[in-house]
């Protein structure tokens, strides 16, 4: 720990997350603006779902920790709702398990603190053609769609709703940029620094909006050592010659 002791923001979730530091992305655009005023920290953990988070949430999060967080974002989503794998195995968990897991883990962060602040963002949509054209051979073996993308985000919503928690609809903000879907991605699925825009532009409207006490939004929070320094260049006034 380094102080004075400042907000904590934590960003919890998959590769959406992990990479949101990346490429002028939504994690250091919200580090940047907070910047002197809350720590952002990354939980991000590439490839995971809600199944894998929720097995791990109190070991990230734990309920008797010095200091919780003032904000947890949270997304998972993304890789619940790819298509099953003949297998069984792979990041696909069925919508009804989605659900519950994300609901589980509400409740565990909702018990954190009475201050702790939840936001939960939706799956985002993707451009299907692009992540076909994928020279990734992870990717290019992905069953996605728009589709599934749209189910899941609208269960993120409904428990959001049912919960009490503040979500944020990606799905329907990122589409209402122009032509999106070539602009807001690096490869169909993970955010170019113009879909990372759009996330943090919407966390912040949320942060002005939310009716909490403390506000966490930015021009609410004090600058650490805000205070007028000894060392500023002060302006000085030419004096005045004398007359004779």
């Amino acid at each position: 720990m380094v102080g004075p002791l400042r907000p904590v923001f934590v960003l919890f979730g998959s590769s959406i997350v992990q990479y949101s530091f990346s490429n002028g992305g939504w994690g250091a655009i919200l580090a940047d603006v907070y910047a002197r005023k809350a720590d952002i920290l990354l939980r991000g953990y590439t490839g995971w779902n809600s199944r894998r988070a929720l097995q791990v949430v109190d070991k990230i999060f734990p309920k008797d920790a010095a200091v919780q967080p003032s904000l947890i974002i949270v997304y998972f989503g993304g890789n619940d709702s790819i298509g099953p794998h003949p297998s069984g195995l792979g990041p696909h968990v069925p919508l009804p398990e989605y659900t519950e897991n994300m609901s589980r883990i509400a409740d565990h962060l909702k018990s954190l603190s009475e201050k702790t602040r939840i936001i939960f963002l939706t799956c985002p949509p993707i451009n299907e053609e692009l992540l076909r054209q994928s020279t990734s051979a992870a990717l290019s073996e992905i069953v996605r769609t728009n589709e599934t993308c749209q189910r899941y985000s609208e269960a993120c919503i409904k428990l959001c709703n049912d919960m009490d928690v503040k979500a944020i609809d990606l799905w329907t903000a990122i589409q209402k940029q122009d032509d999106w879907a070539n602009i807001c991605f690096t490869d169909g699925i993970h955010l170019s620094s113009a879909g990372s825009r759009i996330v943090a532009e919407e966390i912040l409207k949320v942060l002005k909006e939310a009716e909490w006490e403390p506000s966490l939004h930015w021009k609410s929070l004090p600058t650490e050592f805000g205070e007028d320094s000894p060392y500023d260049l002060q302006r000085v006034e030419p004096s005045r010659k004398r007359k004779s």
